[in-house]
């Protein structure tokens, strides 16, 4: 080879190099004193799908992306191969880029654990927890590094404008389900005494709403809390563990709690009494990558307004310029078409 060509060649090289990593983008961390005026959030994120909504997203701004699990389609034991699929999503130029500009919080769901529908027995859980929280760029400060769980809870903003978002497990200590043999109608069978969150982190969360000075409070939880209706996974399959769940939420009497959950590959807001004169409003969004299309209907007692079975992110939208602070709910999709408006009273 004579030197031109080579020194040509090398000139490639470098400057292949030089343009890659001018493309490399850094995640942003956290800051705690940021007052929140735009959360967005969304789950069910297959890294092998086209990673098309990125841009939609950051079209609105958002001061904090919150994850609501399946983050990736992992469903192994295989910790490598899991490390890969996290580290594919984390290189996605749009994931990465929007990675850039918005802070980032979440929890996991089933298929990012790894195993669909996934509970307490599986034995990588450990390994599958740190993936997670390397992913999320979570602080060594925090303790769920060295706790059981991928629970977390994290407040944002100044005095009398703080946001507080509780991160549930709903994986690491949920009790079994059993499989319906009946062969149609609900998936499972439902687990009349069973648990979701354990003895530690019920523990933790009784604390996390009881001990806040926060004027609104997101609880995070992967699958959905209020529907019973269908045959999917749900709180509602362990009815005792969903009791306690909305008599915590009465007792304590967080102010502005509003519930963000995803899984079902559909979007919907739902509303439900908790006891004491008391309702809450549950945002569902799922379905980053990929939505159940054919879905035309559904029933759910709490619903309000309809269904979106198509792409679509969820964006909370805090007006704190009044006494108290207002949040409306939207349910996007690509393009950043709005499909659905609720004003959360």
């Amino acid at each position: 080879m004579s030197k031109v060509l080579l020194s040509s060649s090398l000139f490639l090289i470098l400057n292949f190099f030089a343009h890659s990593q001018s493309k490399v983008f850094t995640p942003r961390s956290l800051d705690f004193s940021k007052q929140l005026n735009t959360i967005s959030f969304g789950s069910c994120n297959d890294e092998e799908k086209k990673q098309s909504i990125w841009p939609d997203i950051a079209q609105n701004k958002p001061d904090l992306w919150v994850w609501l699990g399946d983050i990736i389609y992992a469903d192994t034991d295989d910790m490598r191969k899991m490390a890969d699929l996290y580290q594919g999503q984390k290189n996605d130029p749009s994931y990465a880029k929007f990675a850039a500009q918005c802070q980032i919080v979440g929890t996991w769901d089933d298929h990012d654990y790894g195993v669909n529908d996934g509970c307490k027995t599986f034995p990588k859980k450990d390994q599958s927890k740190e993936l997670l929280l390397n992913f999320l760029n979570v602080p060594k400060t925090n303790p769920a590094w060295k706790r059981p769980g991928a629970y977390q809870s994290y407040t944002f903003g100044p005095e009398g404008r703080k946001v507080k978002i509780i991160l549930l497990d709903t994986r690491y200590f949920r009790d079994e389900l059993m499989k319906n043999q009946k062969g149609d109608g609900p998936r499972y069978e439902i687990n009349k005494v069973g648990d979701v969150l354990g003895f530690k982190q019920w523990q933790w969360l009784e604390n996390e709403l009881t001990n806040s000075d926060a004027q609104i409070h997101l609880l995070c939880s992967s699958i959905q809390v209020l529907p019973k209706e269908h045959h999917f996974e749900k709180w509602a399959n362990f009815p005792a563990a969903r009791q306690k769940l909305l008599k915590l939420i009465a007792k304590t009497s967080p102010a502005n709690l509003y519930i963000l959950s995803g899984d079902r590959h559909m979007a919907e807001i739902s509303m439900g009494d908790v006891g004491a004169n008391k309702s809450i409003y549950e945002i569902t969004s799922s379905g980053l990558t990929h939505s159940w299309s054919k879905m035309k209907s559904e029933p759910n007692q709490y619903r309000v307004g309809d269904i979106i079975a198509q792409l679509n992110f969820g964006v909370l939208r805090i007006d704190w310029s009044g006494s108290e602070p207002k949040v409306t709910a939207d349910i996007k999709g690509l393009g950043n078409k709005l499909h659905l408006e609720c004003q959360l009273d």
